[in-house]
């Protein structure tokens, strides 16, 4: 414990930054920091490297607590990625007192090791190079088909399933609000009353989802960058950390993905995908569960994007303003329409 204690942060990272560091001695080491870790690209692999942070929904500050998430992590992604998560690989300290990873000693960091995919074959790559085919989404679709339909359903009244909508739909509008942000208050109010509308007017559509056994525990974080069209299509980096972020109904799911394609300017991917799990699975949910699924989880987006401003090491905070701003209007519009 001592030994995990005494080297910080920082230090982990310059190492894990060099490419003399890794048992393969990769040509380059390319580091990418996000919200929760640090991931080192290699030529074959990467690795994740947990922050000790906390939040309301994660406490990683033990390194006992990184060690079990990154083993949720690796078992939790061999669902939709059986061949990509290789396993958990210890940052130790030797017997000569420096760091070495992979190797023998104190362990002071546990990291997820990955086989690396191909950026190019990756859904916002393709999207943002026009190189997406039909043939890659169907086969997409097949998968996150098969997978929801051998998904266990997780048992959930009605009424909670709602009630789960709308306490999120209050706190993340409160969230939004916060002045500190500067997004437009009126689109805020306006998005949160359309959804509340539909709650109103609609919500025999979400009680017939948990009713007939349709929510199941799926991946929780759908977007392009996490979609690698293969073949074969594997679909990596789910939410590990929090079970109930992961208890969803499989048309929600693929309302986020669509929402994201769209966002990136590719309207027509989630229709398509959407489109092939109905006919693979016979569930056609009808198209204003839709738009709301799409509404509530474009609202999700912009509060994490907002969070971003928040953290004063994060450089270009204008991008997540703008961010922010565009999933904002993306909810607005899909809470308005009919």
């Amino acid at each position: 414990m001592e030994a995990a204690t005494a080297i910080g942060l920082a230090e982990k990272v310059a190492f894990l930054k060099c490419p003399e560091s890794y048992p393969e001695s990769p040509g380059a080491v390319e580091p990418i920091e996000t919200h929760l870790a640090w991931v080192f690209l290699t030529d074959r692999h990467a690795y994740k490297l947990k922050k000790p942070a906390r939040y309301s929904f994660l406490d990683f500050r033990s390194l006992a607590a990184r060690r079990r998430d990154a083993e949720d992590e690796v078992r939790l992604n061999r669902r939709l990625a059986p061949d990509v998560y290789l396993g958990v690989v210890a940052l130790v300290i030797d017997r000569q007192g420096g760091l070495a990873l992979e190797g023998e000693g104190v362990p002071v960091e546990w990291l997820v090791k990955m086989r690396r995919l191909p950026r190019r074959r990756m859904l916002d790559f393709a999207i943002a190079s026009r190189t997406v085919d039909d043939a890659a989404l169907q086969a997409v679709a097949e998968v996150l088909a098969t997978f929801y339909r051998e998904a266990a359903p997780v048992t959930v009244t009605p009424a909670a399933y709602r009630q789960r909508f709308r306490e999120e739909i209050e706190s993340d509008a409160r969230a939004l609000a916060e002045p500190r942000y500067g997004l437009p208050a009126d689109a805020i109010a306006r998005t949160a009353a359309g959804q509340h509308r539909f709650l109103e007017r609609w919500p025999e559509l979400l009680d017939s989802r948990a009713s007939a056994g349709r929510i199941v525990e799926g991946h929780g974080d759908l977007r392009p960058e996490h979609v690698c069209l293969g073949p074969p299509p594997v679909i990596i980096d789910c939410v590990e950390f929090n079970r109930d972020f992961r208890i969803l109904d499989p048309p929600d799911e693929l309302a986020y993905l669509g929402m994201e394609c769209e966002r990136l300017g590719a309207e027509g991917i989630g229709t398509t995908v959407l489109a092939r799990y109905s006919a693979l699975t016979g569930d056609h949910p009808p198209k204003a569960l839709i738009r709301f699924y799409k509404s509530v989880r474009a609202v999700l987006r912009a509060k994490l994007a907002a969070w971003h401003l928040d953290d004063r090491t994060v450089p270009y905070p204008s991008q997540w303003f703008n961010r922010a701003r565009t999933y904002l209007a993306l909810a607005e519009r899909y809470s308005r329409e009919e």
